[in-house]
């Protein structure tokens, strides 16, 4: 498996790609959400939305042969397309690599800029609850 900056390295490579056109960078974010592992519609409930977030996010998190398996989806397209992005680097990782993770592909791809203010904040609401079930799972084999 590809390391974190691996990953990240590969997805800043096919931003760069898309170049300065903002439109076709949105319209391959939202491209990237089809991607997305199916969501149990009984998990859509209030306790796995993420706070923070402009659009509805749900996420859940397990523990797979010691490693943290996510599940995520959104209610906006955009949205999906940017925990797809997230999912990627630090799904079927061990707690310690994603709470270790330094994330550097979102200014490194310009996200600021291609999804405003809103939507920053609501990303970072996301790596916040996904660094967080990865301590509670870290906790749990630790017990």
């Amino acid at each position: 498996m590809s390391s974190i900056q691996e990953v990240q390295d590969e997805i800043v490579s096919e931003f760069e790609i898309l170049g300065d056109d903002k439109e076709s960078t949105i319209y391959y974010i939202m491209e990237l959400g089809g991607s997305l592992e199916e969501f149990p519609d009984n998990e859509r409930v209030e306790s796995n939305t993420i706070k923070g977030c402009q659009s509805k996010v749900w996420l859940i998190a397990d523990e797979k042969d010691g490693k943290v398996h996510f599940k995520a989806d959104s209610n906006t397209d955009v949205t999906k397309g940017l925990i797809t992005l997230l999912l990627r680097v630090l799904n079927y990782r061990s707690p310690e690599e994603i709470i270790k993770a330094e994330l550097n592909f979102v200014e490194r791809i310009g996200m600021g800029s291609i999804i405003g203010s809103q939507r920053s904040n609501g990303f970072a609401s996301m790596i916040k609850q996904i660094k967080l079930y990865a301590l509670a799972i870290q906790s749990k084999q630790n017990a």
